[in-house]
């Protein structure tokens, strides 16, 4: 099986039976491309059972209307893959899954919409203003000319999701050494919306895991010092992204553990 683009979504089926959808959307400066960025840990999902429909998008200023825009793009390829069979015949759970930005997205989506999800699963929750999550912004004077802000802004984007976010089970990541990461604040608002129905787990790893590929370290004739620092970063980086993918399995499907 192999990627395929259909209605502005990267598409990967299993090869195995169908037991769920995954939506997926990547981070703000990733998200063009989320079936080569985030290879490595669709397609393990999809090794489980899950159809991958991973929506790209290109960053604004206006998160409202790019939630707007993948949500009317997934409901298009499902319509699509539905009508050609490709999904079967019976009932599948959909679960959106998002890292960084996407998971904003996947908020905003659950809040200003009646979505029908079996869960989100939250990786690396950020949701600064502009003025931080724009790199070298301040270089160009916009902040204090214009005085640009994401819309929503971060105050807006927390009340949405404290007064309508509808999604009810929900799996928050964070890991280790992420100074991005503001999963907890997140888990403090869903815990109140929907207590005992949040689950928030910390992982080895950084902001970047997820976007870790499951590569071979290629060593020549001979074993040099170089060798053994690349095995040795990419068996932490294998590592790291074998425990995200244990986790998300764990909770997508919790039969699986036994």
């Amino acid at each position: 099986m192999e990627w395929q683009e259909i209605s502005g979504n990267w598409v990967y089926l299993p090869r195995k039976e169908i037991i769920g959808i995954v939506h997926f959307l990547g981070g703000a400066f990733v998200a063009t491309a989320p079936q080569v960025s985030y290879r490595s840990i669709l397609e393990y999902l999809s090794q489980d059972g899950y159809a991958i429909i991973a929506t790209p998008f290109l960053n604004t200023f206006d998160h409202f209307a790019i939630a707007r825009e993948v949500l009317n793009r997934l409901e298009t390829v499902l319509e699509r893959l539905h009508k050609t069979n490709k999904l079967g015949r019976r009932y599948l759970p959909i679960y959106g899954v998002g890292h960084s930005m996407g998971c904003k997205l996947h908020l905003l989506i659950g809040s200003l919409y009646e979505v029908e999800r079996a869960g989100n699963i939250l990786i690396s929750f950020n949701n600064y203003p502009a003025s931080r999550a724009v790199p070298f912004m301040e270089q160009f004077n916009v902040t204090p000319v214009l005085n640009v802000e994401f819309a929503p802004s971060p105050g807006e984007t927390e009340k949405l999701i404290a007064e309508h976010y509808n999604v009810r089970r929900n799996l928050l990541l964070k890991f280790t050494q992420d100074d991005l990461d503001q999963t907890r604040d997140l888990h403090e608002v869903l815990q109140q919306r929907f207590p005992n129905m949040v689950t928030l787990r910390t992982l080895t790893g950084n902001h970047l895991t997820p976007l870790s590929q499951n590569l071979r370290w290629q060593t020549g004739d001979f074993f040099t010092p170089v060798d053994a620092i690349g095995q040795w970063f990419n068996q932490g980086m294998s590592k790291n992204l074998q425990n995200l993918r244990q986790e998300l399995t764990a909770w997508l499907n919790p039969m699986s553990a036994f």
